[in-house]
């Protein structure tokens, strides 16, 4: 790369109808300052230094982020953000241009000025978000960012679904933070796990955004948090939004969908749990996010913690049994300093009772396992409540017909359970597959246990257990075969 171009005080490049006032980190439209992120004008103003010229993608990232370690997703985020903001590609205009394993290039004709006159801006302007400083790096979740990124600009209204301790607010805060040079008017976090009633929305609506309730001139994205409890009037209050608001985006968080119109529902999967034939080397079994987690935060809490290539197994069982979820593998790693990897395992049968050290700053539902599940579980009805806690006798998958032979008629009709099996998979607590063309339903491993000891402390348990029994010994007559793994456990 050859030597940049010298920007002094007073130096302006002018392209296309921009002006660009590098000394006040500013481009104008005409009269009209253009909002742009800092990184975003960072990135402008090397391209420019090399117009012409290919940068590559690490020298961007070493001028912009000089003493941070960044994800290339961050780079190509900024890019199409500055991409937006100037109209790139649009009337046949083009000034930024992707080269193939090179890099980036401005090509637009560029006119150097001279202007001795400093401009004056507000510095009064409000910061243009409300999002929480983020304490550490987000982990496993590059390409769902990416891809949340790319499209809610355009779908105006994306709905992150996944069970407790997905990580489904860390996404869709990552999500806000990469978009903030892309929304004039900002974007705004609103958690809504506080409010019991649906008459709450607006005046909680209205005392979280500086600009008050009325969007319908705004260019901004709402991040509305915890909906799942409000999913009716969180329904209504988003599509009356979209309706009036016409330049205004939504990111909803939620345990199930919302059903509302014109929604995208995007599930949150768990991390990647490395399979056995990825335990040959620490190197091979870092390449999984699951692992990565689990290293990078017990890293923080015990200095000089290495993964060991002996400790792989146990590393792999841990982060299996908790069914890769970023909040309890967090959680987990909290004790590894008092117990040891192999401790851990070993503990992990009782991890309702194990996993409650999270961090003391996060809200109450993070601090603890028990606590997250509480949070779905006491939105359930009684009846709801006692069929999920009944289906806990099965440790694996399960039909609709076998559930049935467990749910005695005098609680639920078989047409009955098959809605609330539905409706159980739709709030993330069981998971369904289909196979064959046949519905069969999951539990994850810690969800199970949850149901479980609510079945325990029910004193229900030995009756439930022996109605299973019966079930399988029937079912074993009837087809005179081998059951399969999931009936007999």
């Amino acid at each position: 790369m050859n030597s940049p171009t010298e920007f002094t005080g007073d130096t302006l490049l002018r392209f296309g109808p921009y002006v660009f006032h590098p000394s006040q980190r500013l481009i104008l439209d005409g009269d009209r300052p253009l909002r742009m992120g800092g990184r975003a004008l960072d990135i402008l103003q090397v391209l420019l230094e090399h117009a012409g010229e290919v940068v590559s993608k690490d020298a961007l990232i070493a001028r912009v982020w000089p003493t941070s370690v960044v994800e290339e997703i961050n780079l190509r985020v900024h890019i199409a953000a500055l991409r937006r903001a100037l109209g790139d590609g649009e009337n046949g205009q083009r000034y930024i241009v992707n080269i193939p394993q090179r890099g980036y290039s401005f090509i637009a004709p560029v006119q150097r000025l001279l202007d001795a006159t400093p401009l004056h801006l507000d510095s009064t302007q409000p910061p243009q978000h409300n999002l929480p400083a983020r304490l550490t790096a987000v982990t496993g979740r590059d390409s769902m960012v990416g891809g949340v990124v790319r499209q809610l600009p355009l779908r105006r209204f994306m709905t992150l679904v996944g069970p407790a301790g997905i990580g489904k607010t860390t996404v869709a805060l990552r999500v806000g933070e990469l978009l903030l040079q892309h929304y004039r008017d900002g974007v705004w976090l609103v958690d809504l796990a506080s409010l019991e009633a649906p008459a709450q929305l607006h005046q909680h609506l209205s005392h979280t955004l500086p600009f008050g309730a009325d969007l319908s001139c705004r260019h901004a994205l709402l991040v509305l948090d915890n909906c799942e409890h409000l999913r009716a009037g969180c329904r209504t209050l988003i599509e009356q939004l979209l309706a009036s608001a016409p330049r205004l985006s939504i990111l909803v968080t939620s345990r199930e969908p919302l059903q509302a119109r014109d929604e995208t529902v995007q599930r949150v999967p768990p991390l990647e749990v490395p399979p056995v034939s990825a335990l040959h080397s620490v190197a091979q079994a870092m390449g999984y996010s699951a692992v990565q987690l689990l290293v990078s935060r017990a890293r923080t809490r015990q200095q000089g913690f290495v993964l060991r290539e002996q400790d792989l197994r146990a590393v792999r069982d841990i982060c299996r049994r908790l069914d890769g979820l970023p909040l309890t593998i967090e959680l987990a790693a909290a004790q590894i300093g008092a117990l040891g990897l192999v401790g851990l395992q070993a503990q992990l049968d009782n991890c309702l009772q194990l996993l409650t050290q999270g961090r003391r700053t996060a809200v109450a539902r993070h601090q603890s396992l028990r606590a997250a599940l509480d949070w779905t579980f006491q939105s359930l009805s009684a009846q709801e409540q006692k069929v999920l806690c009944h289906l806990a006798t099965f440790k694996s998958a399960f039909t609709v017909e076998a559930a049935s032979g467990v749910i005695c008629a005098s609680v639920l009709a078989p047409i009955q359970l098959s809605s609330m099996l539905e409706k159980l998979a739709r709030t993330s607590l069981l998971s369904v597959e289909q196979v064959n063309g046949l519905s069969r339903y999951r539990w994850l491993n810690t969800t199970r246990a949850y149901a479980l000891e609510k079945l325990t402390g029910s004193g229900q348990q030995r009756a439930i257990e022996l109605i299973h029994a019966q079930y399988v010994s029937r079912a074993r007559m009837i087809s005179g075969v081998q059951l399969s793994a999931e009936f007999v456990e």
